[in-house]
C-alpha cells in the first residue's frame, strides 16, 4: 500500500469509555474514519485490518500485537496501524512505517488527540530518506541497501539520467564514471552495495535496490470495446520485449474520444497510473514515424498511439524518444515512449514564522528538496527540518532575484530544489522573479503557505470578512504614482485594505499618504488594527483609528489592516461583516 491520502479507509477501534472519546474526536475530524463496530475489541479490530487501508487501535499495544501477528503478510499491502494509549499520550506507528503511511498516520492522529507520536523506523528516526519514500516504486534489496545506507557503508549511486533525487547521505554517492548517468545500468558490475535509478529490467541480486523513477509513457489506441486483458498483455509483452519496467510508466494516454474507454481505464486501474487524454488536433501536430491516414479518418490524427507516448501529462513534446513503436493486437494499439527527467522547482510558503503555522506539504516538500534556496533568516527557521545532506544556499537582504536565479539555475540542472519564502511565496515574495526564469525543463510545484494578513487577520479579528486588497507601500519596484493610484482606487471602491511593507526608516512617509487618502472616504473612527511579527516572538497587536493612528508604531516587520466604512469594532475585535449592512 502507498502513502495514505484523504481518501483513504481509517477504522477507529476502541475498547474502553475514554478510547470511545479519543476516537470520536478522531472520527469527528475525518469523514473517511469510522469506528469499528464488533462484539469484543477483537473482533473489531480483525474486521478493520480486512476492511480498511490503516487502523487506529485506541488498546494496549500487546494486546494489538498479539491479534494482529497471525494476520500479517507482506508490509507493501498490509494496513497500516496507529496504537493510542488510554490517556491519549502517545501515537505509535506499529505497523505500515514510511512506507505504508503508519508513521504520517501517528503524527496526524496525534495531533488531533494532542498525543506524541512514536516513530521507530529506522530511517525516520535519524532523519534518513526511506528508500520507498521517495514517490516512486523501488524493488529488489531494499532492506540491505538501507541497512547500508544507516550504517553509512558506500554505497553506489547509479542513474539512467539526471533525476531529481532528495538529498541522500554521503555514503551515498555516484562514482565518478557514472555522474553523467549510464547507457544501461545493467552493464553496471554489482561491486558492494548499489542503488539504480532506471526504467530498464535489472537481474537482481541481494545488493542492489532499483528505485522506478516515473519516465515511460504508454500510448494507447484501441476500438470501441476494447477488452482490458488484450490491452495488459499487449502492453506487458512489449515492456518485456523492450527490457522496460511497467513500474517506470507515468501514465497511459490516448485521445479524449477514448477518455470512457473501459478496457483502457481498467488497465490504467490496475497499473496505478492515470489514463490521459489529449485532443485530436493536439496529437495531430506530434511528428511520428508511422501515421495513418485510416486513423486520421477515424478520429481525426494521423496516430494516436505514437503521439500520446510522445507527449507528457500537460501535453508538452520534445522531450521523448520512442522505444517502442506502435504495435497491434486484434483491437488494441501501444507505443511507448521514454521521456527526458525535468529538474523540481517546489516554490515553498513557509507561512508567518510560527512553525504550527506551517503546513505539512511545505514540511514534505523541504524533505523532498536536495537543495533549498532561500533568505538565511528563513533557511534558519527550517534548518531542524532539512533531510541530512541537503545543500542549502543562504542569503541576506535585498537579494532576492540572485536567489530566483539560483533556484531556477539548480532545478534546470535536474536537481530536486525548494526555494522558501515567508508567508505564501506567491504573495510579495519568491514565486513571481522564480517563474519569470524558468522554463519547460523545470516542473514547477507551488506550496501555499499561511499569509501574514491573513495571520494578522486572525489576531484582529474578522477584519476579512468581506471584500479587501493586498497592497505594497514599498515604490523600490513600484513608482509611487502607480501605488498612490492603486489606494485611491481601493479607498473608492471602500475595500478593507491591508498594508504590506507599510513603513521603514528609509520609506517614512508613505503609510501617511495611504491613510491620509483612505481618511477622505472613510470616517476618523474607521478601525485600524497593526500587528508587528505576527506568530514570532515579539508578536504585537494594536488597534487604533484612522483618526488617532500614530504611524511610529508601524515598521517593516507590521502588516496594517484598515477598515472598510462597515468595519466595527465588537468586543475589542475587529469585525468586518459579510453582508453589506451591519447586523445590530
Amino acid at each position: 500500500m502507498h502513502h495514505l491520502t484523504s481518501h483513504a479507509r481509517i477504522g477507529l477501534v476502541a475498547a474502553t469509555a475514554a478510547g470511545r472519546r479519543h476516537a470520536r474526536t478522531v472520527a469527528a475530524a475525518w469523514p473517511h474514519a469510522r469506528l469499528v463496530p464488533g462484539e469484543n475489541f477483537a473482533d473489531a479490530l480483525r474486521t478493520a485490518w480486512s476492511d480498511c487501508d490503516a487502523v487506529i487501535a485506541f488498546l494496549a499495544t500487546g494486546a494489538v500485537v498479539r491479534i494482529l501477528a497471525p494476520l500479517l503478510g507482506d508490509k507493501r499491502t498490509d494496513p497500516a496501524v496507529v496504537v493510542v494509549d488510554e490517556a491519549a499520550r502517545h501515537a505509535v506507528a506499529l505497523l505500515g512505517g514510511h512506507a505504508g503511511g503508519g508513521n504520517a498516520l501517528a503524527e496526524a492522529v496525534g495531533a488531533l488527540v494532542d498525543a506524541r507520536p512514536v516513530v521507530t523506523t529506522a530511517t525516520d528516526a535519524v532523519g534518513l530518506p526511506g528508500l520507498d519514500t521517495l514517490g516512486w516504486p523501488v524493488e529488489g534489496a531494499v532492506a540491505a541497501v538501507s541497512r547500508a545506507v544507516l550504517d553509512g557503508e558506500p554505497v553506489r549511486l547509479v542513474a539512467d539520467a539526471d533525476w531529481p533525487l532528495p538529498a541522500l547521505p554521503p555514503n551515498v554517492r555516484p562514482s565518478a564514471a557514472d555522474v553523467a548517468g549510464v547507457a544501461d545500468v545493467a552493464d553496471v558490475a554489482p561491486a558492494g552495495y548499489r542503488l539504480l535509478v532506471t526504467d530498464r529490467l535489472v537481474p537482481p541480486d541481494d545488493r542492489t535496490a532499483v528505485l522506478r523513477p516515473p519516465s515511460l509513457v504508454a500510448g494507447v489506441g484501441a476500438s470501441r470495446g476494447v477488452p482490458a486483458d488484450e490491452v495488459r498483455e499487449l502492453l506487458h509483452r512489449e515492456l518485456t520485449s523492450a527490457g522496460l519496467s511497467p513500474a517506470s510508466l507515468r501514465c497511459l494516454a490516448s485521445v479524449d474520444v477514448k477518455a470512457d474507454e473501459a478496457g483502457i481505464v481498467a488497465t490504467a486501474d490496475a497499473l496505478g497510473v492515470p489514463l490521459v487524454t489529449h485532443p485530436a488536433v493536439t496529437l495531430a501536430a506530434v511528428d511520428v514515424p508511422h501515421p495513418s491516414e485510416v486513423v486520421r479518418a477515424a478520429v481525426g490524427t494521423p496516430s494516436v498511439a505514437e503521439a500520446a507516448a510522445l507527449l507528457d501529462v500537460d501535453g508538452r513534446s520534445g522531450d521523448a524518444e520512442l522505444l517502442v513503436p506502435k504495435t497491434a493486437s486484434a483491437m488494441a494499439t501501444v507505443a511507448v515512449a521514454r521521456h527526458t527527467p525535468r529538474g523540481r522547482l517546489a516554490v515553498v510558503g513557509l507561512g508567518p514564522g510560527a512553525a504550527d503555522l506551517r503546513t505539512p506539504r511545505a514540511v514534505a516538500e523541504l524533505r523532498r528538496a536536495a537543495v533549498v534556496v532561500g533568505l538565511d533568516q528563513y533557511v534558519d527557521q527550517v534548518r531542524g527540518v532539512l533531510r541530512p545532506g541537503t545543500r542549502v544556499l543562504a542569503s541576506g537582504l535585498g537579494a532576492e532575484e540572485a536567489r530566483a536565479r539560483a533556484a531556477v539555475a539548480e532545478a534546470a540542472a535536474g536537481r530536486a530544489v525548494a526555494l522558501i519564502g515567508s508567508g505564501d511565496a506567491g504573495v510579495y515574495a519568491m514565486a513571481s522573479p522564480a517563474l519569470e526564469y524558468a522554463d519547460e525543463r523545470i516542473d514547477v510545484v507551488g506550496v501555499p503557505g499561511v499569509t501574514a494578513a491573513l495571520a494578522a487577520g486572525a489576531l484582529l479579528g474578522a477584519p476579512l470578512g468581506h471584500d479587501h486588497a493586498y497592497l505594497s507601500l514599498s515604490d523600490l519596484h513600484t513608482p509611487w504614482k502607480v501605488i498612490e493610484r492603486r489606494v485611491t482606487a481601493v479607498a473608492e471602491g471602500d475595500f478593507v485594505a491591508l498594508f504590506y511593507n507599510p513603513r521603514s526608516r528609509a520609506r517614512d512617509w508613505q503609510l501617511g499618504r495611504a491613510l491620509a487618502i483612505l481618511a477622505a472616504h472613510r470616517s476618523p473612527d474607521t478601525p485600524v488594527g497593526v500587528v508587528r511579527n505576527a506568530s514570532r516572538a515579539g508578536e504585537r497587536v494594536h488597534l487604533a483609528t484612522l483618526a488617532t493612528l500614530d504611524p511610529q508604531v508601524v515598521d517593516m516587520f507590521s502588516v496594517v489592516v484598515v477598515g472598510s466604512s462597515d468595519t466595527r469594532l465588537v468586543a475589542g475585535r475587529m469585525v468586518t461583516p459579510r453582508g453589506y449592512r451591519w447586523r445590530s
